[in-house]
């Protein structure tokens, strides 16, 4: 279904502007109502683990809200967005970068490619999302702000969160053991 292009980039624009309203509110879940009904939104934790909300109120309880819970403080700037007409596709590049910076000036901020694929569903929503970042960058970053003491509280109860569920062997809601998401992601 072909889409039309003053439609996909008012979308952009609209999507971006609610980005940067969330981020100064530290609340991420209005991000939801960007999504259709029935969309699904995923992403890869590395070597075992998938994760994937299945419908706008997973989307909102678990994609932007209890993934996002613990972020406050970062910023996810967009650099440049690739958009198909033809077929509704919309991949965002962004970049993932804290308000503390390190003794040297620079930001803590996450290295490597990061980006969300879209597919436009029409009437100003998404039916999908697949986000890819390097997993490996996350850790490493994360660890440097831990050795570093700027890592905020709400981080510390993040990864406690992640390591509780870890020893008790079960998945935080959303979390799939690699390839068996509810949903495919391609």
């Amino acid at each position: 279904m072909a889409f039309d292009r003053s439609e996909l980039d008012s979308m952009r624009q609209r999507w971006e502007q609610a980005n940067v309203e969330v981020e100064e509110a530290g609340d991420w879940r209005p991000l939801a109502e960007f999504y259709t009904a029935d969309a699904t939104y995923g992403w890869n934790y590395g070597p075992g683990w998938d994760f994937m909300a299945v419908g706008r109120d997973e989307i909102r309880d678990y994609a932007v809200g209890y993934e996002m819970d613990g972020l406050e403080g970062w910023t996810y700037p967009y650099q440049t967005w690739v958009i198909d007409e033809r077929t509704g596709d919309m991949i965002g590049l962004w970049k993932q970068v804290f308000t503390a910076h390190r003794p040297d000036g620079t930001p803590y901020a996450l290295e490597g490619v990061q980006g969300s694929w879209f597919k436009y569903a029409g009437d100003f929503t998404f039916g999908w999302q697949r986000d890819f970042f390097d997993y490996g960058n996350v850790t490493a970053l994360y660890t440097e702000m831990l050795n570093a003491g700027v890592a905020t509280a709400g981080m510390h109860k993040r990864i406690e969160r992640v390591l509780d569920a870890a020893e008790r062997r079960e998945p935080l809601p959303g979390w799939y053991k690699l390839g068996q998401a509810p949903v495919p992601f391609w």
